[in-house]
């Protein structure tokens, strides 16, 4: 399956902005989706994660409560709403696809396929 990420730009502290991820292949409903991100100077770290009917979805504690994850399966996209951004925001944001196994939605070993990021810059 090949990912397209789309959405990212600048936007100022506390404002929003909606990121999508358009899959290709008629098999996108049977994988787990992933966000993950990463900043200058950083590491790649996860993000939010869904699991492929829609029923399932994990946050990391940074972006709880700010973050919602939703796919459309009809439209072969996964979706990243971010509220209430701030600076510690800003980096290249990547979606991936795979089959999590138990509860491993955070390591990015278990996503086989990702996308190629686009980048999301929150001024203060």
């Amino acid at each position: 399956v090949q990912l397209q990420a789309s959405g990212g730009g600048l936007v100022q502290a506390g404002g929003s902005l909606r990121l999508s991820c358009a899959a290709s292949g008629r098999t996108f409903s049977t994988y787990d989706m992933g966000w993950f991100r990463q900043a200058p100077g950083k590491e790649r770290e996860f993000v939010a994660a869904i699991n492929w009917s829609g029923a399932v979805t994990y946050y990391a504690d940074s972006v709880k409560g700010r973050f919602t994850v939703s796919r459309d399966n009809a439209e072969n996209t996964v979706y990243l709403q971010m509220n209430s951004l701030n600076a510690e925001d800003t980096a290249v944001y990547y979606c991936a696809a795979g089959w999590v196994q138990g509860s491993r939605w955070s390591s990015s070993r278990e996503y086989v396929y990702w996308g190629q990021g686009t980048l999301v810059t929150v001024s203060s």
